[in-house]
């Protein structure tokens, strides 16, 4: 089954299966409540839910709950949710006083709705799998990632991978030593949230084609800014590949003004509005990782190779 948040995505993922699209009626009342109807028998099933933490993020979220209790009660075997992006995941610890871990409510919801079983792709922090009581699989985008680098970047041999802030140095160094390249990091101050005051990069990219490597860009400020600081440092181009593409607000508008070569999103999200409105941005299919994770699972074998080793 699939939400109404990203059908481009989970009808790739059933062609690669071999299966169908199962129906489930998708609708909304005139208060704005969210109505859900599976049209096929779970009964006894083995049920898998693609939901997705992107676009109208709070419906969406709120779409997944109702069919994951929809499917328990009408005795599914077990639920699985397949959750792309995992909504609320940069709220995931008490950054200052009175701030809450909606992260947390977030898993509590899903696993009181009666989910068994999660796939996801890329979390924000790795922490988040030990906030449900129940089977994680934190999947990576760095297989898919490491494949386009060699195969879509010319001269890749004489790039820098760099982290735009140094939470993500561990994504950086870990793609770094597979590719056999230098890294660099560039530290980022805050005034709030979705604003950054400075940066100053750690690293030489002087002579260097740059890869800026990240898991989420929403509004695109800190990766445009970063971009900046690169050329300045005399990096020759500048690509930037990220695992979720959210683009919100006026994201696009900076894009197309940034000195970024080209953006490299995942497809965990869909981007075809995006794609027209700025030509810089490409996408890597996860559907083949995905598929081949549920496959595994239905079947009760080792999802590790996936961490690894992309499908073909």
């Amino acid at each position: 089954f699939s939400g109404t948040a990203n059908v481009d995505l989970a009808e790739r993922v059933v062609k690669r299966l071999g299966l169908p699209l199962e129906k489930c009626a998708i609708s909304k009342f005139a208060n704005q409540e969210t109505s859900v109807e599976v049209k096929a028998s779970v009964r006894g099933e083995d049920v898998f839910i693609i939901g997705c933490g992107s676009g109208e993020v709070n419906d969406n979220l709120m779409e997944l709950l109702i069919m994951i209790s929809a499917c328990k009660y009408a005795s599914a075997k077990r639920v699985n949710a397949i959750i792309p992006i995992y909504p609320y995941a940069r709220q995931d610890k008490k950054d200052k006083s009175r701030a809450p871990i909606s992260a947390k409510l977030v898993a509590n919801m899903i696993t009181v709705a009666g989910a068994d079983h999660i796939i996801t792709i890329d979390l924000h922090a790795s922490q988040i799998q030990g906030f449900f009581d129940l089977p994680v699989d934190n999947l990576y985008a760095e297989p898919a990632i490491v494949k386009y680098i060699k195969e879509n970047i010319d001269d890749f041999d004489k790039a820098i991978i760099v982290s735009p802030d140094a939470g993500g140095a561990k994504r950086v160094t870990s793609l770094a030593d597979r590719l056999n390249l230098d890294f660099a990091l560039i530290h980022k101050e805050r005034k709030k949230a979705n604003e950054v005051a400075s940066m100053v990069l750690v690293g030489t990219v002087e002579g260097k084609v740059a890869i800026l490597i990240d898991d989420i860009a929403d509004t695109c400020g800190t990766i445009c800014m970063a971009a900046d600081k690169l050329v300045e440092a005399g990096a020759t181009t500048v690509h930037a590949i990220l695992t979720h593409g959210l683009f919100s607000g006026n994201a696009v508008e900076k894009l197309n003004s940034s000195r970024i070569d080209t953006i490299v999103v995942t497809n965990t999200c869909p981007h075809d509005r995006i794609k027209a409105a700025c030509p810089k941005v490409r996408s890597i299919d996860i559907s083949s990782i995905l598929s081949e994770a549920i496959r595994r699972t239905h079947n009760d074998e080792s999802v590790s190779y996936l961490f690894t080793h992309v499908p073909l």
